[in-house]
Formats: C-alpha cells, sequence, structure tokens
C-alpha cells in the first residue's frame, strides 16, 4: 500500500502499513503497526556484539559517522549529525528501533537516514548495488540487539 507522504506518518501511528514485499534480494515483507515493526526479520535473535562491529565499522553501517555513543569512547571519531544513541533503549521499544533501522524515513519522513533494509525507491545507487539492501535482515536483528543494549 502507498500512502501520500503526508498521511504517511498518521498511518503509522494509528494503523497498519505493510512495505517490502520479499524479492529476489531476499528483503522479507514486514508490516509497520503503530511505528514499529514488531515481528524479527530474521530468527534467532540479533546477537549485540555484532551489532555493535556493524555500527562502528565502515562497511556497512557506519553508524557513528553521524551519531555519537558515549559508551564506544574509544572509537576515535563520532558524528554530530544525528542525535546521541545514548539511552536509545529508553526512548524506542524493540519494534521501533527496527523500523528506525530498517527505514528511517517511515517514522521521520525528512531524515538523511539512509533506510538500511530497503531495496526500491532508491536513488543514485552504484549498479553492482542495484536491488540489494545495505543490511540483512539477520545485520538489522543484530544492530536491534545493540541498540536495546544502549540504556543510559
Amino acid at each position: 500500500m502507498r500512502l501520500p507522504i503526508l498521511l504517511l506518518p498518521l498511518a503509522l501511528l494509528t494503523g497498519t502499513l505493510s512495505a517490502n514485499a520479499q524479492d529476489s534480494a531476499g528483503v522479507k515483507t514486514y508490516t509497520v503497526v503503530d511505528g514499529a515493526i514488531d515481528e524479527p526479520l530474521a530468527t534467532p535473535p540479533g546477537i549485540a556484539a555484532d551489532g555493535r562491529t556493524i555500527m562502528t565499522g565502515k562497511a556497512l553501517g557506519n553508524c557513528l559517522a553521524c551519531h555519537k555513543i558515549t559508551a564506544l569512547n574509544t572509537e576515535a571519531f563520532q558524528g554530530e549529525m544525528g542525535p546521541v544513541l545514548d539511552g536509545v533503549a529508553t526512548r524506542w521499544n524493540e519494534g521501533q528501533l527496527r523500523l528506525i533501522v530498517s527505514n528511517a524515513k517511515m517514522m521521520f519522513p525528512d531524515t538523511i537516514m539512509p533506510a538500511f533494509y530497503r531495496n526500491e525507491g532508491l536513488n543514485r545507487v552504484r549498479p553492482e548495488l542495484a536491488g540489494k539492501p545495505i543490511l540483512t535482515a539477520r545485520q538489522v536483528e543484530d544492530v536491534v540487539a545493540f541498540l536495546k543494549t544502549l540504556t543510559k
């Protein structure tokens, strides 16, 4: 279901919205209910240590290019463009974190954060990466597991 951008936030707060049908790149269909993806995209549950590696590495997540996490003060560079992620697990539940990582624009239409688990409707994608999400379902779950540890 496609909704006009002005109606999207209202639909997320009050109803159900499905996105990303499973395709040849393996992007699993998920349902957004009340601003969250409550069902895990992969099983078994994510591994927080792997999520930390994805978030701090430059090859996949590169989250620290925009965000700061005080607990990771040993990382040389941390960004200031995105919100500080300290205490993110107290501000958002697991399903909301999963939605934000998968496709932050569904919650924050004006964000510049990339959609890490989306493979269609993207612009300026290198040809060899076209049709592929940045992160796999498993990697999204790992990042969510790490974000859930950020309670302070």
